[in-house]
C-alpha cells in the first residue's frame, strides 16, 4: 500500500473512505516519484517538480494541472467556517491543495451520507466552494483536462490555454494513465464534470455542499 494511501486513510473520519481510483493514482504518483517527503508526511503531485521548475518561463509551463496530495484531514476547517461544531468536523476530510493560495480539496459526507469531492476555495483568491465531482474517476478526468489549477472556476466554460493565459503543457502521463487505467475520454471542459460552480458569496446556488456550507455559517 502507497505512503500517500496510508497517511491519508488515518486522517478520515466514520463513514468515508479513500475510492479505488484514488487508491490508483497515490500508487501512480509514488511508483513515478512525484513526491517529496516532510516532517508532516508525503506530498505527491502529478508531475515531476524539477521539471516543472527546469521548463518554467514567464509564458509557458509543462506539467497539467498543479495539485498536491496530502494528509490533512479536518484540522484546518475550524479557521475556514470559523467555528469546531461537530456536525462541520465529522462531514469534511482535506486531502488536496487545489491552488497556490491556499484552496482545497476535500471529501464531503453529504446528508444521505454519500461521499464526493468537493472544492473549498481559499476565500484571499478562489471563491469556489461546490461539488467538483460525485465520484473519483471523473475527478481525475477533471484534473486531466490540464487548466493550470482547478481552483478558477471563471475558467470551466472554455478548454485551457485561452488567450492571454500562461501556456500549460498538458501532463500528457498522467492523460495516458486516466484514459488507459479506467478506459474513459479526458473533457474538453471542466464544465462537463462541474456541474454547479459556486462563488462563496452566491445566495442562490443549485450546488448541494454550497448549500450545506451556508447551512454550517448561518
Amino acid at each position: 500500500m502507497s505512503v500517500l494511501y496510508e497517511q491519508i486513510s488515518k486522517t478520515l473520519l466514520p463513514g468515508m473512505y479513500i475510492p479505488e481510483p484514488l487508491r490508483l493514482l497515490f500508487e501512480w504518483i509514488e511508483d513515478n516519484g512525484t513526491y517529496v517527503d516532510t516532517k508532516n508526511g508525503r506530498i505527491g503531485s502529478l508531475f515531476p517538480e524539477q521539471e516543472q521548475k527546469d521548463g518554467w518561463t514567464d509564458t509557458e509551463r509543462p506539467g497539467g494541472t498543479d495539485i498536491q496530495f496530502a494528509a490533512e484531514g479536518n484540522i484546518n476547517m475550524k479557521y475556514w467556517f470559523r467555528h469546531e461544531k461537530p456536525e462541520m468536523l465529522s462531514r469534511l476530510c482535506v486531502f488536496a491543495k487545489t491552488g497556490g493560495e491556499g484552496s482545497m480539496a476535500a471529501f464531503w459526507l453529504d446528508p444521505a451520507d454519500g461521499q464526493k469531492i468537493v472544492h473549498l476555495g481559499s476565500g484571499s483568491g478562489s471563491t469556489l466552494v461546490c461539488v467538483l465531482a460525485d465520484d473519483a474517476v471523473d475527478f481525475l478526468r477533471l484534473l486531466a483536462i490540464g487548466y493550470d489549477e482547478i481552483c478558477w472556476d471563471e475558467q470551466f466554460s472554455a478548454p485551457p490555454n485561452q488567450p492571454g493565459e500562461i501556456l500549460i503543457h498538458p501532463n500528457v502521463r498522467f492523460q495516458n494513465w486516466i484514459t488507459k487505467t479506467f478506459r474513459v475520454t479526458i473533457p474538453q471542459t471542466a464544465r462537463e464534470i462541474v456541474h454547479h460552480p459556486s462563488s462563496m458569496d452566491s445566495e442562490d446556488s443549485e450546488d448541494a455542499f454550497h448549500r450545506w456550507v451556508a447551512s454550517m455559517t448561518e
